[in-house]
């Protein structure tokens, strides 16, 4: 079976300065991956390559067997580390506005996700909390037909209680025949969902593999390896 996401040799150079080296990995329809390392470790920068949002500057990337380009974009959803809606739209103003743009958009879907994270279709941006817009941009991003979901930190500077609903959202609406990465460095509240994991500091992959086996093998959860992995790297 085509793999939904193939990496192989993947680099990413700004000017003199390397961003990504040597990245290889494979993502199977159904799993999810988490994609772990500090701030800087090139997490955002891998996701906006392989979204085709940046040029590699090597290697190949390949989106249910496609290259990076017009096709492989129809094929992958990507949200954003930040907010990209005005903020004058409401929540019923974004989902018209994706209807619009994507033709893979289920505006049905998006309402019913709405009604499940609680979330008014009337408010503007300018006057949602962080939590509110996490879960509006979930809600655009999870609504198309994608084959590839890239969430680029979706619980950062939400809170607990936030957090939880979210992951849920996540848990609830994912479709098997698609798969996702996660970029996080709040591994605690999301690495039961992960089938795979990849830790990444300056560019480089330093641990990749399945979760559960991890856990296994290194006698502890994912979290507490993070930390491991991370301590003196940070």
């Amino acid at each position: 079976m085509e793999p939904i996401l193939y990496v192989e040799g993947l680099q990413k150079r700004y000017g003199m300065k390397p961003a990504l080296r040597n990245i290889s990995l494979n993502l199977e329809p159904g799993h999810i991956l988490g994609l772990m390392g500090p701030n800087g470790s090139g997490k955002t920068t891998f996701m906006k390559v392989v979204a085709g949002l940046q040029k590699a500057s090597g290697g190949t990337i390949r989106v249910c067997g496609k290259p990076v380009g017009i096709e492989s974009k129809k094929l992958v959803s990507f949200l954003p580390d930040r907010n990209i809606m005005p903020r004058w739209m409401s929540a019923a103003d974004a989902i018209d506005y994706y209807h619009d743009f994507f033709i893979d958009f289920d505006i049905n879907k998006a309402n019913e996700m709405l009604n499940f994270v609680h979330l008014e279709k009337n408010v503007p941006v300018s006057d949602m909390s962080k939590g509110m817009i996490e879960k509006l941009n979930l809600t655009l991003s999870f609504s198309r037909r994608a084959k590839l979901y890239l969430l680029d930190e979706p619980l950062g500077g939400v809170d607990p209680v936030a957090r939880e609903r979210i992951v849920s959202m996540i848990a609830q609406t994912f479709n098997p025949q698609s798969s996702i990465v996660v970029s996080t460095h709040l591994v605690h509240d999301i690495e039961k969902m992960f089938n795979d994991v990849c830790f990444i500091s300056e560019g480089e992959v330093i641990l990749y593999g399945d979760a559960q086996q991890l856990r296994t093998e290194r006698g502890m959860d994912i979290d507490a390896l993070y930390i491991q992995m991370f301590r003196d790297r940070c």
